[in-house]
């Protein structure tokens, strides 16, 4: 869906899956800058939303998903994931509940596919499933913004900030009230400096959320009863990961920087050598510079010098080895 504050002055496009809303809004760092002062908000209206309403949607949900939502109180936030029966990672969701309705919004266009699914676990549970992406849009505000929210719209709270569920027609009235707008690149990169991993781009077919640092935050370990448990337990009490997270600073020299899915190769075997993990995201920043988020073997040390490609790469451990 295209968001009407892409008539903002300075407004430049999104591409590939967060087409949509504006990628930058003319000053990368600027609105990097704005945002961590907690100032101004992004448009996440391309994301897709679903509610559950009914007086059983949180025992409902609590059986389907990989958080402890059974007595989930009104008006605090969760992320919760989807498994396949193989354990790997099919949806995330950020989740509020207001008492009334569970609000989740979720990556652009999962969410046809999340609602099929759940349809499809209703059975007798007196739950009902909606997509409300066509009639509602997620802005986000940062952490220490002091701007109003408007009535009546659901509100995750984070520590990274607030989550808002508007009607799509309130948008442009709120962006005039809400401060500077800041674009995806500015969002994605505090994203990236915080460590947090988002489906479909560290995620790939046969991605388990142990490797992603996803163990607590979005998996609770005890309680079972949701698809792919018995793989999360597995991992959990007998092995380990075959991968991990890691964050890199990259070579600031180089102009370009090395695009998602770029290989990554132990600095010591240079370019030719074996393949040990690959770019998820890479972003500018506007204090620490060209930083990625990156997949790795679980066995790469975690002082090892890195290639990305051509570009030196420096490691930071976020799922320990």
């Amino acid at each position: 869906m295209k968001s009407p504050l892409l008539t903002l002055p300075g407004a430049v496009p999104a591409e590939g899956v967060d087409e949509g809303v504006a990628a930058h809004y003319g000053d990368l760092f600027r609105e990097q800058r704005a945002l961590a002062d907690g100032t101004g908000f992004v448009d996440l209206s391309h994301r897709g939303v679903v509610t559950v309403s009914g007086p059983e949607r949180l025992g409902w949900l609590h059986l389907l998903l990989t958080q402890h939502v059974q007595e989930l109180p009104p008006h605090e936030a969760t992320e919760a994931l989807i498994l396949s029966a193989n354990g790997h990672i099919e949806h995330a969701l950020y989740l509020v509940d207001d008492g009334e309705t569970t609000w989740a919004h979720v990556e652009p266009g999962t969410q046809e596919a999340l609602v099929a699914y759940l349809e499809s676990m209703k059975f007798f549970y007196r739950v009902e499933v909606a997509d409300r992406t066509e009639d509602i849009a997620v802005v986000h505000l940062p952490a220490g913004s002091i701007a109003g929210v408007p009535e009546g719209a659901a509100v995750r709270e984070t520590p990274y900030g607030r989550d808002l569920f508007l009607p799509r027609g309130d948008l442009e009235e709120f962006a005039r009230t809400a401060g500077p707008a800041a674009g995806l690149l500015a969002y994605e990169a505090l994203r990236v400096e915080q460590h947090r991993p988002r489906l479909g781009f560290e995620t790939d077919h046969r991605t388990i959320p142990h490797e992603l640092g996803w163990i607590g935050s979005a998996v609770h370990l005890q309680k079972g009863c949701y698809r792919g448990q018995e793989t999360v337990a597995r991992v959990q009490n007998l092995g380990k990961p075959p991968r991990r997270l890691v964050f890199l600073h990259l070579d600031g020299s180089e102009v370009h920087l090395p695009a998602p899915g770029t290989e990554l190769r132990l600095a010591d075997d240079g370019p030719d050598g074996r393949k040990i993990g690959f770019i998820t995201t890479s972003v500018r920043h506007h204090e620490l510079g060209p930083v990625a988020l990156a997949l790795v073997k679980r066995n790469v040390p975690v002082d090892a010098r890195l290639l990305a490609g051509d570009t030196a790469a420096a490691q930071e451990t976020v799922v320990e080895p």
